[in-house]
């Protein structure tokens, strides 16, 4: 498959609903509803190679196409976009895999070691690990938000890639512009929110007092750069935090990427500044970047009242996926 099929793609329009007016109440809604788990899902307990494991969450039967779904900064299998997408891909006629990253499982692992907005391996394990259990299976990826910064980033650095297409919706693409951004406003409220999970998550860390790390220095972060720079840096060996977030930002590898990748995203998008968002001569022929007026971050809700709520993300994906196989 070449770059052409983007030739003939006609943008979809997202229309939001009228009574969700503004970011932050896009962003906030699908977190407030409880929607209903419909389709259950199996879990699987991938074995990695370094001896620590991730989960896997599988729906779907036979032997159809299968979509790896990573979820965003301290997600889950049970984060709303992840099991909203599967049970829309199953409704699709496809199978899901929704990975949980190291770290996020409800299990401790076993290294002492967590996740990151650049940590690319596990995903490649798993994935290739897919191919070689059903080598003619159409495989295909898709990453929320954190997820999405790393699928992109692996799919520009990686020629061992076996999916056919990818997609990637609200990419943090500057990590050191998207950690500043939580510092300002509202956008506070949710960094309240994030701290207190990502310290609740590193107390659980195994042996972390064995790495020189001083658990007592959460009391001391303020911010989701405090974070990196006395966890997340020397927990996964970059120098600082300024080290981590340019060697792991997903925009400088978005022009070496060779595979169909669609990107989602909102302008107005409350975590990710507008300078962020890159130009069009940044990206490689096979990447089409779709960007709506409003959205938010993981939102994307549409309908015309509260009860008849339209998760627009569970329609453009799988329309695209389906369309491009």
């Amino acid at each position: 498959m070449d770059s052409d099929f983007f030739r003939e793609a006609i943008m979809e329009q997202f229309k939001p609903a009228w009574w969700l007016p503004g970011p932050h109440l896009q962003t906030i809604w699908p977190t407030l509803i409880k929607r209903k788990v419909i389709i259950p899902f199996t879990r699987e307990r991938f074995e990695l190679k370094d001896g620590d494991f991730v989960d896997l969450f599988w729906c779907g039967k036979g032997n159809s196409p299968i979509l790896l779904i990573l979820h965003g900064l301290e997600g889950s299998s049970q984060s709303h976009y992840v099991f909203g997408l599967a049970q829309a891909m199953v409704n699709r006629g496809w199978r899901a895999v929704a990975m949980e990253f190291r770290g996020c499982s409800q299990d401790p692992n076993r290294l002492t070691r967590r996740y990151h907005s650049g940590d690319t391996g596990d995903m490649e394990e798993v994935l290739l690990a897919i191919q070689q259990r059903e080598p003619n299976t159409p495989l295909c990826a898709v990453g929320f938000s954190l997820g999405g910064n790393v699928l992109l980033k692996w799919l520009g650095e990686s020629d061992n890639q076996p999916i056919k297409a990818a997609a990637a919706i609200s990419v943090p693409f500057e990590l050191a512009q998207v950690s500043s951004q939580f510092d300002k406003g509202f956008s506070k409220i949710y960094r309240h929110q994030f701290l207190k999970s990502l310290k609740k998550s590193a107390k659980k860390i195994v042996g972390i007092e064995k790495t020189g790390i001083d658990l007592t220095v959460l009391n001391q972060i303020k911010s989701l750069k405090d974070f990196d720079r006395l966890i997340t840096a020397p927990l996964h060996g970059f120098i600082d935090d300024t080290d981590y977030y340019q060697r792991c930002s997903s925009r400088a590898f978005l022009s070496t990427i060779k595979i169909p990748t669609l990107i989602l995203h909102a302008k107005d998008d409350p975590f990710i500044a507008a300078d962020c968002i890159p130009n069009s001569d940044e990206l490689s022929p096979f990447v089409k970047l779709e960007l709506q007026e409003q959205g938010g971050h993981l939102g994307f809700i549409s309908g015309t009242c509260p009860w008849r709520s339209v998760y627009w993300l569970e329609q453009r994906i799988p329309e695209y996926f389906v369309g491009i196989l």
